[in-house]
Order: C-alpha cells, then sequence, then structure tokens
C-alpha cells in the first residue's frame, strides 16, 4: 500500500518537474549527427543495398516559442560495396548533402520536454558522375522530442524521411530515399524577460481640508459639509482613526499661531463627533504657522494656511 502511495505520488509529481522557465522567443544555432540508412534501391540496373550510414550537420533560427523556422545543412553518406560504377563518385559509396528550410513546432514550448514536428524543403546535391554533381529538389519530414535543459541550452532526439527528385548517373536517374535517427544540441540567444513592474503604491488614506477666517476657529457651512464627507467616511471603513491637524498662517506670534491651530482642530473634532464619529478614535494635533501650505514671508495673511487637514485611516 505504501509503495503505491509513492507511485501515485510521483505520477501527481511528474506535471511539476516538467515545468521549465517561461521560455522567450530568439535566434539559435545548432549541431547534429546521427545515423541514416539510404534505402534499397536500383541504379543502371544494378540492385542497390547501402549499409547503415552517417550523418551530419549544423542550423540556425528563430524561435518564435512554439512556432519555429531555420535554415538547416545536413551531408549524409552511405558506403553500399557495388562496383558497377567506377568512374562515378557513387562508385562504393553515395554521398549527399541537403540545404532546407525548415518549419516545425513545439508542442509545449515552455516544458522541460517537449515534442515536436516540422517539414522542410530545399535543395539537395547528390553524388552522380562526379561529387554531389546531381542537383535536385529536397524534402523532409521530421518527428522529435526535445529536453530544454535549460533556456539557452537544448538537447534534441528525432527521427527523419529525407527524400529528394531522382538523381542521375550517367544520364539515368535513380530513387533517392533516406530514413535518418538524429542527436543534436542547439543554442538560444534570447533576450532576458522583462522585470516584474514594481508593485503599485499602497493607496493613501482619505484625506479632507477645512479653511478658516483670518484669526477665526469657528466652521463656515462649507467646512461643516467637508466635516460631514470626512465623518462618512470614517464610518464606511469601519475600525479607522481620524487625525485632526491645524494650522495657522504666519500673520501672528509663533505662539498665538500654535494655541489657534489648536482651537480649529478642536472645533473640527467637536464637529466630527457631532457626526457620528466616536471622540476616541480621533487624534488633534496643532502645528501653528510650522507647515504652511504655501509658502510666505512672516506676517503675511495667506487664506490657504489657515487650515485643519482631516486624515481618515
Amino acid at each position: 500500500m505504501k509503495k503505491a502511495l509513492m507511485t501515485a505520488a510521483a505520477l501527481i509529481a511528474l506535471p511539476v518537474m516538467a515545468q521549465a522557465q517561461s521560455a522567450a522567443p530568439g535566434f539559435y544555432v545548432g549541431i547534429e549527427g546521427g545515423a541514416n540508412w539510404l534505402l534499397n534501391t536500383n541504379i543502371q540496373g544494378n540492385s542497390v543495398n547501402p549499409q547503415t550510414g552517417w550523418a551530419a550537420g549544423a542550423k540556425i533560427g528563430y524561435d518564435f516559442v512554439g512556432p519555429r523556422v531555420e535554415l538547416e545543412g545536413v551531408y549524409r553518406e552511405n558506403q553500399h560495396y557495388t562496383q558497377a560504377f567506377a568512374g562515378t563518385a557513387i562508385n562504393n559509396k553515395i554521398g549527399q548533402l541537403g540545404l532546407l528550410v525548415n518549419l516545425l513546432y513545439d508542442f509545449s514550448p515552455n516544458s522541460v520536454i517537449t515534442p515536436y514536428i516540422g517539414a522542410g524543403a530545399g535543395v539537395g546535391f547528390v553524388d552522380g558522375n562526379s561529387s554531389l554533381s546531381s542537383t535536385q529538389f529536397a524534402y523532409q519530414g521530421i518527428v522529435g522530442l526535445a529536453w530544454n535543459a535549460s533556456d539557452m541550452f537544448r538537447i534534441s532526439l528525432d527521427g527523419r524521411y529525407y527524400g529528394t527528385t531522382a538523381p542521375q548517373v550517367n544520364g539515368t536517374a535513380w530513387n533517392n530515399n533516406n530514413l535518418s535517427v538524429m542527436l543534436g544540441l542547439t543554442v538560444k540567444f534570447a533576450s532576458a524577460p522583462a522585470a516584474a513592474p514594481p508593485p503599485p503604491p499602497p493607496p493613501a488614506p482619505p484625506s479632507f481640508m477645512v479653511f478658516f477666517d483670518w484669526d477665526r476657529s469657528n466652521l463656515s457651512a462649507q467646512a461643516l459639509a467637508t466635516i460631514k464627507q470626512a465623518a462618512d467616511a470614517f464610518k464606511t471603513k469601519g475600525q479607522a482613526r481620524v487625525t485632526a491637524t491645524g494650522h495657522a498662517d504666519r500673520s501672528g506670534p509663533d505662539q498665538y499661531n500654535m494655541a489657534l491651530s489648536l482651537r480649529r482642530a478642536n472645533a473640527v473634532k467637536d464637529a466630527l463627533v457631532r457626526e457620528g464619529v466616536p471622540a476616541t478614535a480621533i487624534s488633534v494635533v496643532g502645528r501653528g504657522e510650522s507647515m504652511p501650505l504655501v509658502q510666505t514671508a512672516d506676517g503675511v495673511r495667506e487664506p490657504q494656511n489657515r487650515r485643519v487637514e482631516i486624515v481618515v485611516q
């Protein structure tokens, strides 16, 4: 039972383990190599049974994250030990070079393991009377599996069918069909993903401004309306604190202005209490003329500086 539970847990964990870092578009280059099987064919009436050969190549491409497009060059060579082609490049062996444009698609580009398919078309140069002298249309189909070792490195293993239109030797055409298994390594030059934007700053607590006449602490109708708005904001918050900070302009002595700013703040507190705000939730502060809203010379009567700021937080 314990072994079954451990197996089930491992199966559940596999999709998580398969997740790689987010893929990003970018150019890549790669090398590849493997085995090539040139299928049996008939050339100038001679049955040719090629041996298992080899293939090697390189590619450059661009990954759109899912779709990919690449330019690939692969050379294939197979021995066949048929002695009927003396004086030609295909005597004992057949070599061929394919230059193709491939279109591919990764099914899980953001996973560690991703299957892919592709197809390509281009030009093939096949041994004929002389080396690589028969120029043909080339095409291929690809099915593979890739391991995204990191954002930069990928190892792939794929199977391919590769063919060309009929190459010629001494004016005689023959069928050229190949099966290949290729192991590849690619290096991707993707841009680093953009850094996440910083979180927005926390919203400022609601604040309200009440203004006073010169040398006065009584509340105008407009001031009372503003205080009601502040009281309503307090009620919508539920558990909150209110700070009433009084200020004065610079038209009087410092000590007098400090006392005046406190009278203004207390007048606002009393009005808040009448609007239903508990007195215990209200803090009163007097700043005198030390924090003017508008900078002025000493002795200037500035209406913007005769105020109480109400903050609900």
